[in-house]
This record gives structure tokens, C-alpha cells and sequence, in this order.
């Protein structure tokens, strides 16, 4: 199984429901699966031409196999898992899908002055995010060994190869669920689906409209630790949503919280006021980076990051016992069903 660096924030804080009734005689179809250690939800409002559920149903899981087989660093065999083994020097040939991925986090990387980066899995393993060691503090001298091994400068695209000058483990899972909800609702709109809801563990995409002329609408949680509360609803048409925050997978060591979400300069998790942040955008691939973007650099920088790009961006920052809210003029727009 591929499993997300972010996945359970990404996976528990958006709610993708569909929310209103439909009568017996509105076509809306809906099917659900397994994929990347989670489950996927895709419906869609289908008519007397539409494929049978069972086809969809085909040809998503063969996609999102084939993908699996690909990027998983769950699979030790897979074309990932085979790069990230092998030394520094190295030049693999790769499918479009990585190829697309490595490019997506080299400009989310370069935009982002190094806040967004998919070579920290040994840093993961050394706090005790990834692997059975339990989750610890490490000292200093520890962070900066395994630091030595991560850095997505070291790592180029050269033609259909990814190539690496240092020893580096990639991990993809902070984009691949976002990559293929787009990739899903392509295959969507290929075959003739003009109105839909695509949800991959948590990654959401949405266009069309449901019958009675209604856009789809989905449920952003409030960041609870122990309970799940929707703080607002949103319309959504032609655009996808992505959430990362730091209250799903964490740990409290001395009165200190550390969050699943690392800082790739300090090689540390994210400590700050921000609980989470919920990005609107076209690409749910670049929803899915930005918001991790955005939840690294704080309630400060994330926030004039976010007004530099013109990004439809909410905030949620803890404020005492209580959490205050955020919104972006393109957030509000898109909340209000502006468009």
C-alpha cells in the first residue's frame, strides 16, 4: 500500500460528504474501494449513455493499481522502492505518473524556498512517524547525520529518468493521492462523465452539478483531536480541496507538541500556532502541496505566501483553548459560490 506522509491529516480533517437527498428518479452513481492504505469514493451523476458502475469501478482500480505497483514505498519492489534502495549516482527510468510527481515537488520546492520537500522519510523514521521505533525526540547530533540524506536539490529529472547525486529515499505520499484524483476525474470526463465527485483518501475534486442544479458540496472539519466537527461547508465546482494540519498524527513530550509535518531546513516538525490549513485550487495534485506548504511556513509567512500566489486558502489557528479562522479573498469568493 502507498502511504501518505500527511495521510492522516489530509485523510481525517476533510469530511468529503455529499450532503442533500436525491429522489429515486435522479441518476447519481457511486462507487467505493481500497487504494494507498485508505479508501477512495467517487460519485457521479450518470444518464441513459453512461458506462455501468462495474466499468468505472474496472478501470479506476486497474489506474490506481498500476500507479501503486509504481510509487509505493509500501512494496518493496516497486520502481520507487527499487530507486530509493539503491546508491547515490543512480538513474532510473520511470513512468509518467513519478515523472510528473518529481517535477510537480521540484517547482513546489523552488516556489516554495525549500518548504516542500518529498526526501524526508529517514527523518520521518528517526522521530518515529515511519517504522516500529515509537515516537521520540532525537538530539541534535542525530538530526543533522540524517539530514545528510535528504535534500530534493540532490535530486534531478534527466528525460524519462529520475536521477539522485546523494543517497535519498523519495516519498511521493504528500502528493500521489492529489495526482491521482486528477488523474481519476480525466478518466472521468473521457468517458462521457460530465458532473462528479472524486475522493481519494482524503484528496477531494469536484465539477458538474447534481441534479436539481445544485453543486457538490463537502464538509471542512474543525481540528479536533479526539472528535469530528464540521466547521463550514463549501460549494464546489471545478476546483479541489486539500487540508493538512498537525492534530491527527502527533506526539506531546514535554509539555511540547511534535506533528507529523516537518520542517525540511530545520529537519524538525513544525512547532507553531497553526492547527490547519485548507487549500481550494483547479489541481488537486497542487492543492495537496500547497496546503503542506502553507501549514510549514505558519499562520505568518504561510499567510503572505498565500496572498503573494493568489491562493483560495483558510487558516485555523489555535488561540488560547479555541481555534480563530482565516480566510484568503479567494477562499471567500469560492465559499460563497463565486467564481
Amino acid at each position: 500500500m502507498l502511504r501518505r506522509l500527511i495521510q492522516p491529516i489530509s485523510v481525517a480533517a476533510l469530511a468529503a460528504a455529499l450532503m442533500g437527498c436525491f429522489n429515486s428518479s435522479e441518476a447519481v452513481v457511486e462507487i467505493y474501494g481500497s487504494t494507498m492504505g485508505s479508501t477512495y469514493s467517487i460519485k457521479w451523476v450518470a444518464d441513459a449513455d453512461s458506462l455501468p458502475a462495474s466499468e468505472v469501478k474496472l478501470q479506476v482500480d486497474e489506474m490506481l493499481e498500476e500507479f501503486e505497483e509504481a510509487a509505493s514505498t509500501w512494496r518493496p519492489h516497486s520502481l520507487l522502492s527499487r530507486f530509493n534502495a539503491a546508491p547515490a549516482g543512480t538513474c532510473e527510468q520511470m513512468p509518467q505518473s513519478i515523472l510528473d510527481l518529481v517535477t510537480l515537488a521540484e517547482e513546489l520546492h523552488e516556489q516554495s524556498e525549500g518548504s516542500f520537500d518529498i526526501t524526508l522519510g529517514p527523518l520521518m523514521r528517526l522521530w518515529g512517524f515511519h517504522g516500529e521505533a515509537g515516537p521520540r525526540v532525537p538530539d541534535a547530533a542525530a538530526i543533522a547525520a540524517v539530514k545528510e540524506r535528504t535534500g530534493h536539490q540532490h535530486l534531478q529529472v534527466r528525460g524519462n529518468q529520475v536521477c539522485k547525486d546523494r543517497e535519498l529515499e523519495l516519498d511521493i505520499s504528500g502528493l500521489a493521492a492529489g495526482y491521482m484524483v486528477d488523474r481519476v476525474a480525466e478518466r472521468l470526463i473521457a468517458m462521457g462523465i460530465e458532473s462528479y465527485m472524486v475522493e481519494l483518501t482524503g484528496e477531494l475534486r469536484a465539477d458538474g452539478l447534481k441534479p436539481g442544479g445544485l453543486p457538490w458540496r463537502i464538509a471542512v472539519e474543525e481540528p479536533r483531536d479526539e472528535s469530528r466537527v464540521a466547521q463550514l461547508v463549501l460549494p464546489l465546482r471545478g476546483y479541489s480541496v486539500s487540508t493538512s494540519g498537525d492534530y491527527r498524527n502527533f506526539f506531546e513530550q514535554d509539555g511540547m507538541r511534535y506533528s507529523h509535518t516537518f520542517d525540511p531546513v530545520s529537519g524538525s516538525p513544525v512547532l507553531q500556532d497553526l492547527a490547519a490549513v485548507t487549500v481550494l485550487h483547479p489541481s488537486a495534485a497542487w492543492a495537496d502541496g500547497l496546503s503542506t506548504v502553507l501549514l510549514v511556513k505558519g499562520s505568518e509567512q504561510g499567510w503572505d505566501y498565500a496572498m503573494e500566489h493568489d491562493l483560495a486558502a483558510l487558516f485555523v489557528i489555535r488561540e488560547g483553548d479555541g481555534f480563530v479562522s482565516r480566510s484568503t479573498p479567494g477562499f471567500k469568493a469560492l465559499q460563497q459560490g463565486e467564481e
